[in-house]
């Protein structure tokens, strides 16, 4: 991945993540859970980043373009693989698209995405894959009009603490 891909978002900067930024993509995550539930256990989340982020899943993040720099990320995207239930086929999965909420509404997530279908396709995939909340419509309604298309319900069901330490 080159250090610096063309981003056309005025205001913004775009640039490529690396291992290095666990800390601030756990932080992203939590931020993430805790606006869609509060009460929402984070703790599972830097498991989690540490058990996918390599070099080898890609991370963009989006700066404001300032001089200084030392504002952190704004945004980030973070693609992690997926195995195509139908076909096999081994595909991106977004794990982490996340805008602050005082840069919403501009853009950069519809931007990034196209940064990450635009990277897929260099990389000879055909098709990008995530999962989203039943309830963020917020975000159903961006990825519906990307042509996001829903492919399969998940379902569970909560066990009783009693039968689940048989």
């Amino acid at each position: 991945m080159a250090a610096e891909q063309s981003f056309a978002l005025p205001g913004y900067r775009l640039r490529v993540g690396s291992t290095l930024d666990r800390a601030t993509v756990v932080k992203f995550m939590e931020r993430t859970y805790r606006e869609l539930d509060p009460h929402q256990s984070v703790g599972h989340l830097a498991d989690t980043v540490d058990r996918y982020l390599s070099r080898n899943t890609p991370l963009w993040w989006i700066d404001e373009a300032r001089a200084d720099h030392t504002a952190g990320p704004v945004a980030g995207l973070w693609l992690g693989q997926a195995t195509d239930q139908r076909s096999g086929t081994l595909h991106p999965y977004v794990l982490l698209l996340y805008v602050t909420r005082d840069h919403r509404r501009r853009g950069i997530a519809t931007a990034l995405l196209e940064v990450a279908e635009a990277w897929a396709q260099q990389q000879g995939h055909r098709q990008i894959s995530l999962q989203v909340f039943s309830h963020n419509q917020a975000a159903q309604a961006l990825y519906t009009r990307l042509g996001y298309q829903s492919e399969a319900v998940l379902m569970k069901k909560e066990l009783p603490q009693e039968l689940a330490g048989y």
